[in-house]
């Protein structure tokens, strides 16, 4: 049977060229024996002979090496193939070979070293590292990059896809889904010296800080004069030990104002401790009734050491606008809240309530147009604020205007009081596309009872004018209305009511307000301070005294709040089936249904739950047109503000809410126990 010569393995390409120059030699030694036989026919013979041994030689040669030589390339491409599989497994960098669904099928010596797992390892990536989810597989893309950490290492994991289409045409045994006919290579790149170098390069940034006492005059008053640089001597130690034992420096810059510089590193303590000095500096006590309290505003990341210093003064208003006794750090956009769990102390003297005064009235003075808004779902304080700045307005003999888009129940009862009433005109209440088109250059925008554009009943007027005042008793969060000509804002107040009747008595000599007006204000500050219960102080019963003068009758205020039968019937179902969480905090739902104004009357079961004993806090969560509500009330020792911002909402230590989105009743009540679990855990509350 004749072989056929294609079956054997043979030469080709550069190979086959290279081994047939014997050929070439030949041809030329034949051509130059004819040359010689030409001149010399013996000389022709003797060349003929050498030439027969030549090519007997070189055909020997060729003959015998060929397959020897075929065995040795053979041999060399195992051998070859072999040192490239050892190289790869002792290869520094870790590399490991997975499948489509990131399980481990090869790893080399590095890679096994690092995760502690020897070569018969097959389980999936995830095991290994939490990071390397299904969600980063390289699957839409040919390759991915994840940072990953093992142990006390940080890497760099580079994964790039390696398709197996020809390895699937040539095996039979299997068959390849088109979308998974790839492999994922997995190398990790050590990055720990790295992250350690830019990690200590971020704790030497230095911050900048400034530290106020708040109530520094009121302190000194308290104790004898003798005694007042004691005092001051010991607050200024406290403070300076304090911020020489973590590595800053201080500099007292005014009699109550100090200005620190601090490492990021020596920050991250502070922020550990939640800034303990804001307690020691409170036992500082030598016969002064009052206790110490302090502010604190913390700039830092900024582009350089003057905005680290403007963030500083930006954190440090912040801090004064929320109340005092609290620290607020401004780490570029981010602002975060520490402290604040004290009572807000009254001021005695209504100097800066004087001074706001003459200042709103030099503003009206000044424009054509007066505008009065509150916040969105309006409530009797926010209504009674406008109802005294729409009285300040019509003294002035100035056109004005009250923002209410929609009348919900609980403002129902005293609207009707000023529609169809002669003494007022028909254009008293305006609608958001009416106050739109009122709104100019020439107006004074008048914001009471809220301070955040978003709350704001029509946030888009604020863009029309540049003479906005902003009047508010709630603590101030990062979100505030910018470019505000006036802003009033005092936490230590019961309400805005009680702010803008103050407001009422500097504003012009012998003010009388008609008793409807000052009916609406009076209500403003007894349901904000839940009948003269909540945040009452010595200028809340000054506030009301100068109403009563005014006309404002207590029984007919009484009258005017009372509820309807639905819902007495849902703020009792809301205290029934409330729970106590934690043995401190009651959490209950108030149902909505057939309600007009849900919202007031779940802010009226957290009131109730109060009165149950052992109660810190109570939170009742409503909702809404499709929106979660929840009311935070407290008596002394929780502050429910701080609680509302974690929540994305706000309001006072003692009275604050929220607004949620997208989640359900049940929902909410889980964010809301998560929540103070951890910051119970973090010692926040």
């Amino acid at each position: 049977m004749k072989r056929n010569k294609k079956s054997k393995i043979q030469y080709a390409g550069k190979l086959k060229a290279y081994l047939q120059w014997p050929i070439a030699i030949v041809i030329l030694v034949l051509i130059m024996n004819v040359s010689v036989y030409y001149f010399n026919v013996k000389a022709g013979l003797t060349v003929s002979a050498f030439c027969v041994i030549l090519v007997i030689l070189l055909f020997m040669i060729m003959f015998y090496y060929k397959p020897r030589l075929m065995d040795e390339m053979i041999s060399f491409a195992t051998q070859y193939g072999q040192i490239q599989k050892t190289l790869l497994y002792e290869l520094e960098i870790p590399y490991a070979l997975l499948d489509f669904d990131g399980r481990i099928i090869w790893m080399n010596e590095k890679f096994c070293e690092i995760v502690g797992k020897d070569q018969k390892y097959r389980k999936n990536i995830l095991n290994l590292f939490t990071e390397l989810n299904q969600n980063v597989l390289p699957k839409d893309k040919e390759e991915n990059s994840v940072e990953v950490h093992g142990g006390e290492r940080y890497y760099t994991a580079k994964m790039k896809k390696v398709s197996i289409d020809s390895l699937a045409e040539a095996v039979t045994i299997m068959d390849v889904p088109q979308d998974r006919n790839y492999m994922i290579a997995l190398y990790l790149f050590d990055n720990t010296e790295l992250k350690n170098y830019i990690k200590a390069n971020e704790e030497q940034k230095l911050v900048a800080g400034l530290i106020y006492l708040d109530n520094y005059d009121e302190a000194l008053e308290s104790v004898e004069e003798v005694r007042r640089s004691l005092l001051v001597a010991l607050i200024d130690r406290k403070i300076n030990k304090y911020i020489s034992n973590i590595d800053g420096i201080v500099k007292k810059i005014e009699k109550d104002k100090y200005f620190i510089v601090l490492k990021q590193k020596s920050l991250d303590i502070l922020t550990q401790n939640r800034f303990s000095l804001l307690e020691e500096v409170k036992t500082v006590n030598i016969g002064n009734e009052m206790s110490v309290t302090l502010s604190i505003g913390i700039g830092m990341n900024g582009c350089g050491y003057v905005q680290n210093y403007d963030f500083s003064r930006i954190a440090i208003e912040l801090a004064l606008g929320r109340g005092g006794d609290q620290a607020v750090v401004k780490d570029n956009d981010k602002i975060s809240y520490y402290g604040g769990k004290s009572q807000q102390m009254e001021k005695s003297t209504r100097v800066k309530a004087r001074v706001k005064a003459h200042a709103l009235r030099e503003f009206m003075g000044t424009k054509d147009d007066v505008v009065v808004m509150g916040h969105k779902i309006t409530d009797i304080d926010s209504f009674g604020a406008a109802i005294g700045i729409y009285r300040a307005a019509m003294m002035m003999n100035k056109k004005a205007h009250i923002v209410i888009q929609e009348i919900n129940g609980s403002i129902r009862p005293w609207i009707n009081m000023f529609l169809n009433n002669k003494d007022y005109p028909e254009d008293m209440f305006v609608t958001h596309e009416q106050a739109r088109e009122i709104v100019d250059s020439n107006t004074v925008v008048v914001v009471v009872d809220t301070n955040r554009p978003s709350m704001a009943e029509c946030a888009e007027i604020l863009d029309q004018t540049k003479t906005i005042v902003v009047l508010d008793h709630h603590r101030q969060s990062s979100e505030v209305i910018k470019n505000a000509v006036l802003s009033y804002i005092e936490p230590f107040a019961s309400s805005a009511c009680e702010m803008v009747a103050e407001i009422l008595q500097y504003f012009a000599d012998g003010i009388k307000l008609k008793s409807q007006e000052a009916d609406c204000i009076y209500a403003g500050i007894i349901i904000d301070t839940n009948n003269f219960v909540a945040k009452t102080g010595v200028r809340t019963f000054e506030a009301a005294a100068f109403l009563r003068r005014c006309g404002a009758d207590v029984t007919r205020v009484r009258k005017m709040l009372r509820n309807d039968m639905p819902s007495y019937k849902a703020r009792a179902e809301a205290v029934r089936h409330a729970e106590v969480f934690l043995d401190s905090y009651a959490i209950s739902a108030c149902p909505s249904k057939d309600l007009e104004s849900p919202t007031v009357v779940g802010a009226q079961a957290a009131n109730e739950l109060l009165n149950i004993i052992g109660v810190k806090a109570s939170f009742v969560i409503t909702e809404y047109n499709r929106r979660i509500y929840v009311s935070a009330r407290s008596i002394d020792e929780v502050n429910v503000q701080i609680i509302m911002e974690r929540l994305g909402g706000g309001g006072h230590m003692n009275i604050a809410g929220a607004q949620m989105d997208g989640i359900s009743v049940e929902e909410a009540k889980k964010k809301l126990k998560d929540i103070i679990i951890k910051m119970t855990e973090e010692g926040a509350i």
